[in-house]
């Protein structure tokens, strides 16, 4: 087996991608803030003390989902043309949907990953002090578009952008 990101001796290098046509391509992938009742109710009040936790979590993962060739190493410098982040207080946590796109050579999975890791950090960040036992759970693609793959849905996820 090989694999595309080492060269013939073994060594990380960033896949050449420079004699691909763009292609239109999305991707989106989901997480989890599992939190406490009280934290609940200050995210549906918008009492938590921090402010707009919703707010500041959307607009941290559109700015990760632009910055992710910054974060990691090998990921490709591409152009982010779409990047909507998703939030759903549910009773146990909040539910969290990035989906990114892209009219470029490479996809866009990183970035939506990316995304939806960062808008469940700054989460965190704006209700650690309501509840220092959160967790961050279950970060996953759940479908993706474009490419020379294809489309593809994880299976047993709802379509992007359905209830969850």
């Amino acid at each position: 087996m090989s694999f595309p990101h080492l060269d013939a001796a073994g060594r990380a290098h960033m896949v050449d991608v420079t004699a691909k046509q763009p292609t239109v391509r999305s991707a989106t992938a989901r997480g989890f803030v599992r939190c406490s009742a009280d934290v609940i109710i200050a995210l549906r009040d918008g009492t938590a003390p921090k402010g707009d936790v919703l707010a500041v979590a959307r607009i941290a993962g559109i700015q990760a989902a632009k910055s992710t060739p910054t974060l990691l190493p090998l990921a490709h410098v591409i152009g982010v043309h779409r990047a909507s982040v998703e939030l759903d207080i549910v009773d146990d946590g909040v539910l969290v949907e990035a989906t990114v796109g892209t009219a470029d050579r490479t996809g866009v999975e990183m970035e939506a990953l990316t995304a939806v890791s960062v808008a469940a950090l700054a989460i965190v960040d704006m209700i650690k002090g309501l509840d220092r036992s959160v967790v961050i759970e279950n970060v996953r693609i759940v479908a993706k578009s474009g490419g020379r793959s294809g489309d593809w849905v994880r299976p047993g996820e709802d379509a992007p952008g359905q209830s969850r």
